[in-house]
């Protein structure tokens, strides 16, 4: 690992510090050794899942895993969900979460963070290209119940749409 790599790993972990510490919202959690490049997040604010008759129900929390591969910054962190948490949102699947329209090295971990924390409350979705295509269509005919709630992650909210 090059030394501009270690330092900004080392940087971001003490942003997630300064930033989320004693947050109500967010907890995380280091997986592995110093310089940490995998973290798991318990977002405690409410996102949607689908019962097995396929219509969405509220649940309170969510666990996210963030991976900062082999050559990040350059190269955009892999978020996913865990222990089966599949959210219902245009811009989850199974396996990924959509990160960011445009991933620049200049992106910083904690808004990565902020990001995901907004989405999970449909504070934030795009339905131009969705990883769910019946999440964005359920979510036209459903705008009037969104967001699910208000809960700053790391700022204030916003609702985002893009169409």
């Amino acid at each position: 690992m090059n030394s501009g790599t270690l330092r900004r790993l080392e940087n971001d972990h003490r942003a997630l510090r300064e930033i989320y510490d004693g947050d109500p919202f967010v907890e995380i959690r280091e997986i592995g050794v110093a310089p940490f490049d995998k973290y798991e997040i318990v977002y405690k604010v409410p996102s949607l899942r689908l019962r097995k008759d396929g219509q969405p129900v509220r649940v309170e929390a969510t666990n996210v895993e963030i991976t900062l591969p082999n050559g990040y910054p350059r190269v955009p962190p892999i978020a996913r969900t865990l222990a089966g948490d599949v959210v219902f949102h245009p811009n989850f699947s199974a396996t990924k979460i959509c990160l960011m329209d445009d991933w620049a090295p200049g992106v910083q971990l904690p808004d990565l963070i902020r990001e995901i924390g907004e989405m999970l409350q449909w504070q934030k979705y795009n339905i131009n290209s969705p990883l769910n295509a019946s999440a964005a269509e359920w979510s036209q005919s459903h705008t009037h119940e969104l967001p699910l709630s208000d809960h700053p992650i790391g700022g204030a909210m916003v609702k985002i749409v893009i169409n």
